[in-house]
């Protein structure tokens, strides 16, 4: 049955969008390569250099919101990596997509030059959504081809291949940038890169060198080194280099490889559009049906998180039906004494936990705030938990149980409230919406949460306990389990038998010695 209300929403939505991100997110000036199937190819997957791509749709509410932060991302890693974006919800890249195993929006992958060419690695970045956690993580996977040289290997290295040029970067630091590594990709098999850090006080005396970071570029044979004086850019560094050898085309030129079984890809291709097409349309109508429940939700400019499919397990034609189970969520924990819930939640070590502070005094209805709120909490927790996702417990606390927790958060005895505490880093924050305890309100403060937003209020000191003060119950021991063994009875000559093949032998000192290594 076609939901026309949630195809009304979601029209309405696309409406409102400006013309840029209706067409795609993307705009030509904003540093981001926009991609399809056959430039993803020629642009990222024989690229010399380490990529990340975003898989998105323009109606997703979190890619919307990651955008400022991927294009910041996409000026920081300018001339060092490729940022590029796949718009899905185009016809012609839906195909695309599903091959790449896109199953929500955003999917961020980076992709790494491979050994053959053509052939790269491609991972999920699981990182935050952030633009420095983006910078962060893409210049971490980019392969190094700069030599690490000191004092006593740099007359072999050199000595070795002395016609070919090279390049020594004298720094400071330890670690290699990724504005070398760059360098070093693109004038790979032509000019040798090496770093040589300032305390290498011989090689730094031989090349004059007196102020860092230095380049200093040798032709190759007899010819003087050449002092860089330029910006450390990479525009600039690349020029200075070219005049002693070609910097490596990017992409690779392309093979002249004939392509096979082109009937079978193009029957994969056609079902892979399908099935995503599919997946699509169910994450794009659950996004429509909790537009209301995100526009009250805290956002930062660069900040964002993916959303999964509702059903990214497609159903086609030819796929076994499965027996429905009803899914039913388990109800969250209680913490029913003041000291399980210092224990659990506030001593000095303990992390993020989600607590709903139950009145002192309530009627127990399935439509009482506080069993739609137990609901809300339980589903959510079960839906992460589903999926596999890492997130922090959430517990139900009656009023019996938080009297000092709720005192430090200035909360009467009779009101309903949810809170997340974090007693190691010493913050709370407070479910700001009380009044609305549905499943979607509740699930977009939880997401704000995991992503870091919102505004937190300090914890008091006074409700946070030593992790050394209270110990944990000691585990009820079990008591020794009965073994019944049957004997049987041996006859002399049994016995003598026996006694005559298991002669004990006394044991060594060496023998001794060996067992107490053990």
């Amino acid at each position: 049955m076609v939901n026309f209300q949630s195809l009304t929403v979601a029209a309405a939505g696309l409406l409102l969008l400006p013309l840029s991100q209706a067409a795609g997110l993307y705009t030509k000036n904003s540093g981001v390569l926009n991609l399809d199937a056959r430039s993803y190819r020629s642009l990222i997957a024989n690229s010399n250099h380490t990529s990340i791509v975003e898989f998105y749709a323009p109606w997703c509410g979190h890619c919307q919101n990651l955008k400022p932060a991927y294009e910041k991302a996409a000026k920081s890693l300018d001339g060092i990596a490729k940022v590029a974006a796949v718009n899905c919800d185009e016809e012609e890249n839906k195909a695309f997509c599903g091959s790449m195993d896109v199953k929500g929006f955003p999917t961020l992958k980076i992709v790494r030059p491979g050994k053959k060419a053509g052939r790269p690695t491609v991972e999920d970045y699981q990182g935050p959504r952030t633009a420095k956690g983006i910078v962060e993580s893409v210049k971490d996977k980019i392969p190094s081809h700069v030599k690490r040289v000191t004092d006593k290997d740099l007359d072999a290295w050199l000595t070795e291949n002395n016609s070919s040029a090279k390049a020594i970067l004298f720094s400071e630091k330890g670690v290699t940038s990724a504005l070398l590594k760059a360098v070093a990709i693109d004038f790979l098999g032509s000019i040798s890169v090496a770093q040589i850090r300032s305390k290498e006080a011989a090689a730094v005396s031989l090349f004059g060198v007196t102020s860092y970071p230095t380049l200093v570029l040798l032709p190759g044979g007899t010819k003087d080194p050449i002092v860089y004086s330029g910006e450390m850019n990479k525009a600039s560094i690349v020029g200075f280099l070219s005049q002693v050898a070609t910097p490596n085309p990017d992409p690779a030129p392309a093979s002249s490889a004939k392509s096979k079984s082109k009937s079978k890809d193009a029957k994969q291709s056609s079902k892979a559009s399908s099935q995503f097409s599919k997946a699509s349309s169910s994450h794009r109508s659950d996004e429509s049906a909790s537009i209301k429940a995100s526009q009250t939700a805290e956002t930062l400019e660069d900040d964002s998180n993916p959303t999964e499919s509702p059903n990214p397990q497609v159903v086609t034609d030819d796929t076994q039906k499965p027996i429905q189970v009803p899914d039913v969520a388990p109800q969250i924990t209680t913490l029913d004494t003041p000291e399980s819930l210092q224990q659990s939640c506030l001593t000095s070590k303990s992390g993020v936990c989600i607590l709903l502070l139950a009145p002192s005094a309530f009627i127990q209805t399935t439509d009482s705030p506080v069993s739609k709120a137990v609901s809300a909490l339980s589903e959510i927790h079960h839906k992460h938990t589903k999926r596999g996702a890492k997130l922090f417990p959430f517990y139900n606390v009656p009023a019996s149980a938080s009297s000092d927790l709720r005192s430090a958060l200035g909360l009467s005895d009779d009101s309903l409230q949810i809170v997340a505490v974090n007693a190691k880093k010493a913050w709370v924050k407070r479910y700001s919406g009380i009044s609305d305890v549905s499943h979607n309100a509740i699930d977009a403060w939880v997401d704000s949460i995991r992503m870091g937003e919102g505004k937190k209020e300090k914890l008091a000191e006074s409700v946070i306990v030593e992790a050394t003060q209270k110990q944990a119950p000691p585990a009820a021991e079990k008591p020794e389990e009965k073994v019944d063994v049957q004997m049987e009875e041996l006859t002399d000559e049994q016995y003598e038998a026996l006694m005559n093949a298991h002669k004990l032998k006394p044991l060594k000192p060496e023998d001794e010695a060996a067992h107490d290594e053990l």
